[in-house]
């Protein structure tokens, strides 16, 4: 075995000195190409490396490409404005220097494309490596461009390479969520972030109509990922940190202005959610949108028919559209019609069980606490949590009971549910309708809050102590209900089993000591155990 070991051993040690070869290689042929237009012809080995099945020579390959064609932006080397084709300059009538730059301008964009190929590589070193090389051949374009631009809007920004960057990174069939998280420290430059915003605007437009507007679950993940991955300045101080630094008419640069930056992701995100989106991606979206998105949109109202659209979805989509409904309605005086009869509306057992249920009831709690809605509103929202009360499990009983008492408190009239004359000895019927979808339909203010009574004799003490608290005046200090929105039956659990217990506790029974011998041999009595 000996042997054979030693012949893996040099096999081994001949493939890495092949690969250490190969790697020294490109890295000299790259610096020789810097140094000396002798070789030019060099250039081709160095690309064709980037073209090869082994992780570790392409990535060697791209840091040499980056070195090599990094230098010739910032020299000057490589040909400015319109580019002929390869054969024009054989038969046209220029100088070895203009020939060799217009040689290398196309061996340039060969490289160019070949790294946003790899973009999509399997390997995650290589996807990066090839992001950096590119975002690195933005800003040394910035510097010196090769295209001739439109100085009124662009400036000398290579907008073009970041918007091919872009439309890599939003792949259909990949998903590039660690790729962007690395791209997102580009994203902190102001210019690159505002052209992201274009380009991203535009590819989702794009692609979305291609695919007649069909849901693209992998496509719009990557974009929502991006997005999400912006972080918008605030003030217009805020603009400082540019990639690339422009020489003149700086202040009528779209890309150093706060109120486009805004015009642009306002665009940007209203582009991509008139589309229709997978249901997972409304609740990311409606988990951030009130603090990461509407504070700087210019017309955050314009965001009214996505609202509209998640709320009807039903379920916890609707649950989490209350957040901005919220912004829109209280920040920015946006009438909502029918808004509390599809708010009674989402009042369903269910609503005790989902992820989201503290954030809805905390909500709940701000639309319900006007001292201007009618009485009707207010008993048939205090009558609906009652009749869900009976089936809801204790954690949230202990919830909606201090709820329905603010309820009450807020709205002195609404007493009318507690002290309703009756006649105990006969049988009523509760005239309240609980498939009565409006509100001021369903008769809640003929009836009463006997539900409350029968949770006096619930199962759990706390709920049965704290719903003895309707047989005496509610204080006028409402409750907090913060605290309880969190409540989980976990925690009643833990709580109770931490509860320090008496130890002498008189019993009715003598208890048992051991297994099938207890007290007073009662099982020897039942089973004729001698």
């Amino acid at each position: 075995m000996a042997p054979v070991r030693t012949r893996d051993a040099s096999a081994e040690n001949a493939q890495g000195n092949k690969a250490k070869r190969a790697k020294i290689d490109v890295k000299s042929a790259a610096d020789q190409l810097i140094t000396s237009r002798k070789s030019a012809n060099g250039v081709f080995d160095v690309l064709e490396c980037l073209q090869s099945e082994k992780e570790g020579e392409v990535i060697s390959a791209v840091s040499a490409c980056g070195r090599l064609f990094g230098t010739f932006l910032e020299r000057g080397d490589l040909f400015v404005g319109r580019l002929a084709s390869e054969e024009e300059m054989l038969s046209g009538e220029h100088s070895s220097d203009g020939k060799y730059a217009i040689f290398m301008r196309h061996r340039y964009n060969s490289c160019v494309k070949m790294l946003l190929e790899h973009l999509s590589h399997d390997s995650y070193q290589v996807n990066v490596s090839s992001l950096c090389a590119l975002m690195k051949f933005a800003e040394k374009e910035g510097l010196k461009p090769l295209e001739d631009l439109d100085w009124s809007e662009h400036y000398s920004f290579p907008r073009g390479l970041i918007q091919a960057v872009v439309e890599r990174l939003l792949s259909k069939t990949k998903d590039n969520s660690l790729l962007i998280s690395r791209f997102q420290e580009f994203l902190e430059m102001e210019d690159v972030r505002y052209y992201v915003m274009s380009s991203v605007r535009e590819d989702v437009s794009k692609v979305m109509e291609k695919n007649g507007r069909e849901i693209l679950p992998i496509y719009q993940n990557n974009v929502f990922t991006l997005m999400s991955s912006i972080n918008m300045p605030v003030k217009e101080s805020e603009l400082s940190n540019f990639m690339v630094k422009q020489e003149a008419k700086h202040e009528g640069w779209k890309a150093a202005n706060l109120n486009d930056h805004r015009r642009a992701f306002e665009r940007m995100w209203l582009g991509f959610l008139k589309y229709k989106l997978p249901n997972n991606m409304y609740k990311k979206i409606l988990v951030i949108i009130h603090e990461s998105i509407l504070p700087h949109m210019m017309m955050p109202t314009l965001m009214m028919d996505f609202f509209t659209s998640a709320y009807e979805v039903g379920g916890a989509i609707s649950l989490l559209a209350l957040n901005g409904l919220f912004v829109l309605i209280h920040q920015h005086n946006l009438d909502y019609p029918d808004f509390y009869k599809k708010l009674y509306n989402l009042l369903e057992p269910s609503v005790f069980h989902v992820k989201y249920r503290a954030r809805f009831f905390h909500l709940t709690n701000l639309f319900l606490s006007s001292s201007h809605l009618p009485l009707y509103l207010v008993a048939a929202f205090a009558k609906r949590l009652a009749r869900l009360a009976l089936t809801a499990p204790p954690a949230s009983l202990l919830m909606i009971l201090p709820f329905i008492y603010n309820l009450i408190r807020r709205h002195p009239s609404s007493r009318v549910l507690i002290h309703r004359p009756s006649t105990a000895d006969e049988p009523c019927q509760d005239a309240y309708l609980m498939d009565e979808e409006d509100p001021a339909l369903c008769c809640a203010l003929e009836s009463s809050l006997w539900e409350i009574k029968t949770l006096q004799k619930h199962y759990h003490p706390d709920v049965a102590k704290l719903a003895m608290t309707i047989n005496t005046p509610l204080r006028q200090q409402e409750e907090d209900i913060s605290e309880l929105l969190e409540t989980t039956s976990y925690e009643l659990m833990e709580r109770y089993l931490q509860e320090t217990l008496p130890k002498d506790v008189p019993l009715e029974f003598d208890p048992a000591v051991v297994l099938l011998q207890g007290g007073g041999n009662v099982l020897g009595h039942h089973f004729c155990i001698k």
